[in-house]
């Protein structure tokens, strides 16, 4: 495949660019992307990798995206380069426990390129990380993970907010954002309103049908890996969980960008109710 300047990468071959926005971005990150990368704000966008007939989570393995990408370079690449471009990552606190020693910065998937992402930060006036934001309905919540300890903002419900403030370390924040469970579209207005205009979630699934279910997912990056999955357990999860939207709800998905690195495709698309389209 055709390289980069950088020889660890190869560059992405871009298929489709509609009219994404443009924003400051290193001249390495561009090169290897194959543009900027930008959004228009305030804006919620997920990232996920997906088998050909649709698997995003295994039953009872850590690191699911890992096996279904069999860590290819480019979806390494793309999750630390949204990662960048972020003011907060929004997890499920599943998303949390299946990861036990991660933490959800740039650096932490790609550190070849940490000073890249570090320069891509400063140039759009972001903060040196993404604000952790983790969503826990049962509060339950690892105080020793070392995202933990190095800063969550905690969305959870009136029940176990007092609970985890009392056991969290004094780096983390907690916020009620539901009586007896956590209402998304809330606390991402709430969080827009306190200057994270540029929201990446990474899952789960049932938080994706969460969001959907609200109104507040806005973009979706997809990489297609060339794998079938297969649904022998019940515990395989596609991208949404916990939200039955057709026939009754079209939430229509407008083709924005599409990449290429070998048999994998990077998908890119602008979601909006089909009433409103």
């Amino acid at each position: 495949p055709t390289t980069s300047s950088n020889p660890l990468v190869a560059r992405f071959e871009v298929l489709l660019e509609g009219a994404v926005p443009a924003a400051p971005t290193p001249a390495d990150l561009a090169e290897i992307y194959g543009g900027e990368i930008g959004f228009e704000t305030p804006v919620v966008y997920s990232n996920f990798v997906e088998s050909l007939d649709g698997v995003v989570a295994l039953e009872a393995r850590q690191s699911s995206g890992s096996v279904i990408s069999s860590h290819q370079d480019g979806d390494r690449f793309l999750m630390a380069l949204l990662r960048a471009c972020a003011d907060a990552v929004l997890l499920g606190a599943g998303t949390l426990r299946a990861t036990p020693n991660h933490r959800w910065t740039p650096e932490a998937i790609y550190p070849s390129l940490a000073a890249s992402f570090a320069e891509l930060r400063r140039m759009r006036g972001l903060a040196p990380e993404p604000r952790l934001v983790l969503v826990t309905r049962h509060g339950d919540i690892d105080p020793s993970h070392p995202a933990v300890q190095a800063g969550a903002l905690v969305l959870t419900t009136t029940t176990n907010a007092d609970r985890l403030r009392a056991t969290l370390p004094g780096t983390c924040e907690v916020w009620v954002a539901g009586a007896d469970a956590v209402d998304l579209g809330m606390a991402v207005e709430r969080l827009h309103h306190q200057g994270m205009s540029t929201i990446l979630t990474e899952g789960g699934p049932h938080v994706i049908g969460e969001l959907l279910s609200a109104g507040r997912l806005n973009e979706v990056f997809l990489t297609l890996a060339p794998v079938v999955a297969g649904r022998g357990g019940s515990g395989r999860l596609g991208m949404v969980e916990g939200a039955a939207l057709l026939p009754d709800r079209t939430v229509a998905a407008g083709l924005t960008s599409v990449r290429r690195q070998e048999d994998f495709l990077f998908l890119r698309y602008r979601l909006g109710d089909a009433e409103t389209r």
